[in-house]
């Protein structure tokens, strides 16, 4: 046995390769001594050792790495309530420098008591500043602290309660999530956009908190209808569309007579006269207290969508700045200028938070996670819950994409056939993610639609056939294959 130093420039390491048939499969441990393998402190040390079989043959190499323990010298860790912060620090201690000094105060939610805070972390030169996503518990003392210098991470509480040996009382969980934190025990910090996105992010949440709640006032109005059986619904598609609201407002007036109701149809709903009157024939059952709920409810929805237009201005005065990005994301099929803003106030425009797209898709839930053991799946491979903001905005696209004669369309299709909306939805919702990221990384990029033919073009002769075959199949016929001389077989 020889040992060969590496080249110059390589990582400080030894590689040994042993020709004997007789080593092969063991296991070496090896202990450099002497000045040649001296490395620097900082420096991960590395021993290779490289198998080979008698007379050639594939190379086995094992790795021992020793890196250092990542450590942070001085961290403070927050256990957040509505009312009290119970705060602990840990530094090295004065007397012997490689021990650990802590100390646990307890601090209010005001203000005051946060900057007070600020200013014991400074007398003890504290920067690094953590703390559990408890509810909206986290936002006064992240936000303030962060304004006041302090580099402040959240940290995911399913994460945190995953690691062995946390004990639970207020102390305690300040104790040991500081103990996390200067120990880098593999819990990373949650994305927190700046300030500008912030700001638009609470106008885009209530817009949608606003529209939810418009849906189910209209979902409201419809079972009143049907209380009063009154079968509207049942012919008209929008039950708040322009001739559908005239005519509930007629009902609300006094109107009963099923005909001249029928005869407030507009546009192409004029052509079922004869099915409105059908409908409308139990209008003789909608009574003053029908009347009296269905006016509330009506106005109910005029004054969320006069409050959803006064956000959608307000939310263009503050998008401004970030009109290229959004122009950006418009582009893409089934994404409009409101899912844009929705999608830019969630996940930001800076790309260099997330490594990669698939780091983004993953963050937003919209990736599968894949169980196995021995061979075989467990579970249904879901992600769980994610941003309920992007997955509503997502799912609004998505089906929208759906619709259009585009490469994004044509996945959509293609996947709900064979498996589904459901996994339509979250295939489709995972392609946008990875466009909307490569446009978001590059400000000069721009969409372009590859067509509806992506796929068929790409797709294999054969696969095509089989594909073919089997549509044929499910529509109950026997296919029989004759090739046609010249052409591909």
């Amino acid at each position: 046995m020889t040992p060969s130093l590496l080249g110059a420039g390589s990582s400080p390491s030894i590689s040994l390769v042993l020709g004997a048939a007789s080593f092969e499969g063991r296991c070496l441990s090896l202990r450099a001594r002497g000045p040649d393998f001296r490395l620097s402190p900082s420096a991960p040390r590395t021993v290779t050792v490289a198998l080979r079989r008698q007379g050639g043959g594939r190379w086995h190499v094992v790795e021992e790495i020793e890196d250092e323990p990542l450590h942070v010298e001085r961290v403070a860790a927050l256990d957040i309530g509505k009312g009290m912060l119970e705060v602990c620090i840990r530094v090295p201690s004065e007397r012997n420098r490689r021990r650990r000094a802590q100390e646990v105060r307890t601090f209010g939610t005001t203000k005051s008591q946060i900057i007070e805070l600020a200013d014991w972390l400074r007398c003890w030169g504290v920067t690094k500043v953590v703390m559990e996503s408890t509810g909206d518990y986290w936002k006064a003392p992240f936000f303030r602290l962060e304004a006041e210098g302090f580099d402040c991470d959240l940290l995911d509480a399913k994460q945190v309660k995953a690691l062995p040996g946390r004990p639970k009382t207020d102390r305690c969980d300040a104790v040991w999530l500081a103990k996390v934190a200067e120990k880098g025990m593999g819990v990373g910090a949650c994305f927190v956009p700046p300030e500008e996105i912030r700001k638009l992010r609470t106008l885009t949440r209530y817009r949608r908190h606003l529209i939810e709640e418009r849906s189910r006032e209209k979902q409201r109005a419809e079972k009143l209808l049907e209380d009063a059986q009154v079968k509207l619904s049942v012919v008209v598609s929008d039950l708040h569309g322009v001739s559908a609201r005239d005519m509930m407002e007629a009902l609300i007036s006094g109107e009963r007579d099923p005909k001249a109701l029928a005869e407030l149809a507009r546009g192409r709903l004029r052509s079922k006269i004869k099915l409105l009157e059908e409908a409308l024939d139990g209008a003789d059952t909608f009574t003053e207290h029908h009347a009296f709920v269905l006016r509330m409810m009506l106005d109910h929805v005029d004054s969320l969508t006069a409050q959803t237009d006064r956000l959608t201005a307000q939310i263009e005065e503050l998008i401004a700045p970030f009109d290229r990005q959004a122009t950006q994301l418009d582009g893409i099929p089934g994404v409009g200028r409101i899912a844009a803003q929705d999608l830019l106030a969630e996940i930001g425009i800076d790309m260099s938070v997330f490594p990669t797209a698939g780091h983004l898709v993953s963050w937003c839930k919209f990736c599968p996670q894949v169980k196995s053991s021995a061979g075989k799946r467990k579970g249904r491979n879901a992600r769980g819950r994610g941003n309920r903001y992007v997955a509503g905005a997502l799912g609004e696209i998505t089906v929208s994409a759906g619709r259009t004669h585009t490469r994004v369309g044509a996945r959509y299709r293609r996947i709900a056939r064979r498996r589904g909306k459901g996994k339509a939805q979250v295939a489709t919702g995972n392609t946008i993610l990875s466009i909307a990221y490569t446009l978001l990384s590059d400000p000069t990029l721009e969409y372009e639609e590859l067509g509806v033919d992506y796929y068929d073009t790409r797709m294999h002769h054969r696969r095509q056939v089989g594909s073919h075959i089997r549509g044929l199949q499910r529509l109950g016929y026997r296919v029989t294959l004759e090739p046609i001389e010249g052409e591909v077989a």
